[in-house]
């Protein structure tokens, strides 16, 4: 190895040394800046999901557009059938999602006995095991219990807020509806505001992230969705109890790579073990034949390998943003750190191999 590319490695560990730290320092000063950023959130939370929304429906605007419909109708029956696809569902399914989550909290008490007797019946079996190994069974279960609690307290937290989110559901579709009659003003009013040295360079990378990001985006929300629907009907076809809740929990943490199937399952298999171990069997069972079609059919054709990002990096980004932000992070790891390197390579490739004319 050159003494080049020695430093070139060295620079590469001290810039990424540097970041980590930087993340460290950000994550230690958070209840500094935690009314802030609350703030901001505040603000640009309606911005960020309409634009992931219009990002999410222009190709589909487009798309019906070049069939030989006016642009403007093409937004109109697109914006209509998204919002009322999801207002039907909503007006149909939040009763019974309510209906659910209500039972759900009357029978904490019920499945927390349940899960007592069960622990109970745990530990009275693994006494015989010599004491350091007993004693390490007896802190799981104490773990499990507590972080069962806390997950179910952090999901009721989460419903309530919900209430103060309720000027952002309304604000949202107006602004998509703006943003998609708008868009390609938008693309220009980015590029004048773009430096021009920088927009051919900026054009480049957004076409870039948008060919290795969009149909993976699109894909794993529709793949979720179809996850979500076919695990609602297929537990309620089977007795379960929460079919609503459990479905919507599996549909949002399939979008998870790896990870996903499994957070997805948990909840579903901990109800089953409160009924019997045939309903742990047929869950089980369920679980591994929707997992086997979003793996076999739906993945491959609809998701597609759009990334190619090594698995080692999938799992590193995941397990960074669980610990940065939890199960948000998570979902929200792998579209960054496909951004990033994207970014990296844009740099590397059409920065370093093929310079920007600065005259232009």
């Amino acid at each position: 190895m050159t003494r080049d590319n020695r430093m070139k490695w060295v620079y590469r560990l001290s810039l990424s040394l540097l970041l980590f730290l930087c993340l460290f320092l950000l994550m230690k000063l958070y209840p500094l800046y935690e009314p802030l950023w609350n703030a901001l959130k505040g603000v640009f939370l309606p911005f960020f999901l309409s634009a992931l929304i219009t990002y999410l429906l222009h190709p589909l605007v487009e798309y019906v557009h070049d069939k030989g419909l006016p642009r403007f109708v093409a937004i109109l029956s697109i914006y209509f059938l998204f919002f009322g696809g999801l207002g039907y569902a909503a007006v149909k399914g939040f009763p019974y999602f309510v209906v659910q989550m209500k039972q759900l909290l009357e029978n904490v008490p019920a499945l927390a006995a349940d899960y007592k007797e069960l622990l109970y019946k745990v530990d009275k079996g693994t006494s015989a095991l010599p004491y350091s190994v007993h004693s390490k069974i007896e802190n799981y279960i104490v773990k499990m219990e507590t972080n069962a609690q806390n997950i179910l307290t952090n999901a009721i937290f989460s419903l309530k807020k919900l209430v103060d989110y309720f000027f952002v559901i309304v604000v949202v579709p107006f602004l998509v509806f703006y943003f998609l009659n708008d868009f390609e003003k938008l693309k220009k009013a980015a590029l004048y505001i773009t430096p021009r040295r920088y927009r051919n360079e900026g054009v480049h990378l957004l076409k870039d992230i948008d060919q290795s990001l969009g149909g993976y985006i699109r894909g794993q929300l529709f793949v979720g969705a179809i996850l979500g629907a076919a695990a609602m009907l297929a537990l309620w076809l089977v007795g379960m109890p929460y079919p609503i809740l459990l479905g919507l929990v599996i549909a949002i943490t399939d979008i998870i790579p790896y990870f996903g199937p499994i957070l997805g399952a948990i909840p579903v298999v901990l109800i089953a073990l409160t009924i019997s171990w045939k309903m742990v069997w047929i869950t089980v069972g369920i679980m591994l034949v929707l997992q086997f079609i979003e793996g076999n059919i739906l993945g491959p054709f609809i998701v597609g390998r759009n990334l190619h990002i090594h698995p080692v990096f999938i799992i590193f980004s995941l397990l960074l943003g669980g610990e940065l932000a939890g199960v948000p992070g998570m979902i929200l790891a792998v579209p960054i750190f496909s951004v990033i390197k994207v970014i990296v390579i844009h740099i590397r490739e059409h920065r370093l191999r093929h310079p920007i004319d600065k005259s232009e």
